[in-house]
């Protein structure tokens, strides 16, 4: 019965997976679903290929430095060890800077997943960001709150 489609199923997706297939979306899929999955090998795609022009990958907003190419930040010429979720957010933020983001599209944008219960997620890794990067988290100078908003980037000379 609907045991052996389940493992033909498997089978084929082993199949395709062997012969290069980057990914493999079973029907009936969720677009939502295959969104994140394009926007996630998009991202790789980004991360892994396109060669950026000298000089480019590098933003800087005040003390902060942050090279894509070398996955690396500086603050004020320290180094900052972030996780990768923390850079990402940062990213995000530089990328933008003065556009507030809202806790649900920085979830959205960082983790690739649907947003329930993101709010609290993100404000730690802001939390733990700042403390990396703020001179005093308690009165941050680059990342800021938008109450009822979201966070956004200062964009200090």
């Amino acid at each position: 019965g609907s045991e052996m489609c389940i493992r033909d199923r498997e089978k084929e997706k082993v199949r395709a997976l062997d012969l290069g297939a980057d990914d493999y979306i079973t029907k009936p899929f969720v677009p939502v679903e295959v969104l994140a999955r394009v926007r996630s090998h998009l991202r790789r795609y980004d991360r892994l290929g396109a060669k950026p022009a000298e000089g480019a990958g590098q933003l800087t907003i005040g003390g902060i430095v942050l090279d894509d190419s070398s996955k690396t930040v500086t603050v004020d010429g320290e180094d900052a060890s972030l996780t990768p979720i923390e850079y990402d957010i940062l990213k995000l933020l530089m990328e933008n800077p003065g556009k507030v983001f809202s806790t649900r599209v920085i979830y959205e944008t960082v983790w690739q997943e649907n947003p329930y219960g993101s709010e609290n997620a993100v404000a730690v890794h802001i939390r733990h960001l700042r403390e990396k990067i703020e001179i005093n988290p308690s009165e941050p100078r680059y990342i800021k709150v938008v109450w009822g908003r979201g966070y956004k980037m200062e964009a200090i000379k």
